[in-house]
């Protein structure tokens, strides 16, 4: 159980989760749906790592006085008030102003944040403009977080029993700036957990509805003292077990979904947040083999996936992405025989495909995913969302026919999940040293 104390460290006041956090948005952009509003669901989700909530966010425009308007609604209700965007240089830039005739603070030249400009345009070899010192005014007594990104700093306030946060609007100087500077300052303070709040299992290849009912035994026996929740995704399920109410201890927590694990077998991916890719790579690199991946359906998301994880040059041969027959015969040495009497979106062409990519990219294992994701029926009659995805491996090759009917993103996210679950649950046989590939539907070659 984390709480917030008392300053000379007497009984708690309050526990984290009863911490009000608000979040402001802002900017017209976001209004416009020009940018996603990114910044909601990453920080949403950092608070709830810690045991906090984020009770409200509300998205404004860049006009100074709704900015104003409803920080002071924000301000005069909530523990902690989170903004983000507004501190850039140019003239819709309004935050920092408005919110310091809200709280009646003024604003001072910072020679430190001016110096972070300069050495970072000198870093950059570009001359800053004289707009740029707009952003070197910060707090009076208020507390600056330098943005190693780039160029506006984070503000830090304490006033009233509260605390503002403000944050640059790039995500790419927002993230390392709030999980860097913001959360260990959170913690120090007692208004978040020092580390995570909830145990994390994430699971594929298995529903939310039929998740639940495989653990409910564990839930039903730990009663009220168990909080469970569920987030579903494309093909994935995690569930956060957790004990608000400081019943349960983190080591209890961690028994408790030992056990969920044991149950799930090899439905169970991981402890936490690691992706599938991860997982898989891990697997990889553990067994000291290779991964190749053909692409069609799915447009190089999977290569993407393995490519975004350190060192993937270790344990990823490369990817193809191929559209075309003649990419498929050209670089892939896939028979035009089969395509022309199978069809591009076929088990034959997808085993073609991934042997293909395995064999030319000196790789142990190899997926190959083709199909329709598109708006049109595809050819023999198969529908939109009809996919094959193929895995090759020192024990064969296999193909599966899948049917995913939905808009082409959801395809094509469910389509990758699907893949990288199989090779998942394969490299996972062969961990295990199971004499014979797992039973699978479609075409051995």
């Amino acid at each position: 159980m984390v709480s917030v104390y008392n300053a000379d460290g007497a009984a708690p006041l309050r526990l984290v989760s009863q911490i009000r956090y608000e979040l402001l948005t802002l900017g017209d952009e976001l209004l416009l749906g020009l940018t996603a509003n990114g910044h909601l669901t990453f920080i949403g989700a950092q608070l709830g790592r810690r045991g906090a909530q984020l009770r409200r966010n509300v998205t404004i425009s860049d006009e100074a006085d709704l900015i104003a308007e409803q920080f002071r609604e924000s301000w005069a209700r909530a523990d902690v008030v989170i903004t983000t965007g507004g501190l850039g240089p140019t003239c819709d830039d309004r935050t920092r102003d408005a919110v310091a005739a809200v709280l009646g603070r003024k604003l001072v030249f910072s020679a430190v944040v001016e110096q972070a400009m300069l050495d970072r345009f000198s870093h950059l070899g570009r001359k800053m403009t004289p707009n740029n010192l707009k952003q070197a005014y910060v707090f009076e007594s208020g507390e600056v977080m330098l943005n190693a990104n780039g160029t506006a700093p984070g503000l830090w306030v304490a006033q009233d029993n509260k605390v503002l946060i403000m944050l640059p609007g790039p995500p790419n100087e927002l993230q390392p700036m709030f999980v860097d500077q913001v959360l260990p300052r959170l913690a120090a303070l007692g208004l978040l957990s020092e580390r995570e709040a909830y145990v994390q299992l994430r699971t594929a290849g298995i529903g939310e509805s039929w998740l639940e009912t495989k653990l409910q035994p564990v839930f039903d026996r730990l009663g009220d003292a168990l909080n469970v929740a569920f987030c579903a995704h494309q093909g994935a399920v995690d569930c956060r077990v957790s004990s608000p109410n400081g019943l349960l201890s983190q080591t209890q927590l961690t028994e408790i979904a030992g056990e969920c694990a044991q149950l799930l077998q090899d439905d169970f991916v991981c402890y936490g947040h690691d992706s599938l890719a991860r997982v898989c790579a891990d697997l990889l690199r553990a067994q000291e083999k290779k991964l190749a991946v053909v692409e069609t359906a799915t447009g190089g998301l999977i290569a993407n996936a393995f490519t975004e994880i350190c060192g993937a040059c270790k344990f990823f041969a490369g990817g193809v992405v191929c559209c075309s027959n003649d990419t498929k015969m050209q670089l892939l040495d896939v028979p035009e025989c089969l395509l022309l009497q199978h069809g591009a979106v076929s088990d034959e062409a997808a085993v073609a495909l991934a042997t293909g990519a395995a064999e030319i990219l000196g790789a142990d294992y190899a997926l190959a995913v083709t199909g329709f994701a598109g708006e049109a029926t595809g050819a023999g009659g198969n529908p939109v969302g009809t996919i094959f995805v193929a895995l090759f491996s020192p024990a064969g090759v296999w193909s599966k026919k899948l049917s995913y009917p939905g808009p082409r993103a959801t395809i094509k996210v469910r389509a990758v999940n699907a893949a990288l679950d199989w090779l998942r649950r394969e490299l996972l046989r062969v961990q295990s040293g199971a004499a014979t590939p797992a039973r699978r539907t479609g075409v051995m070659q």
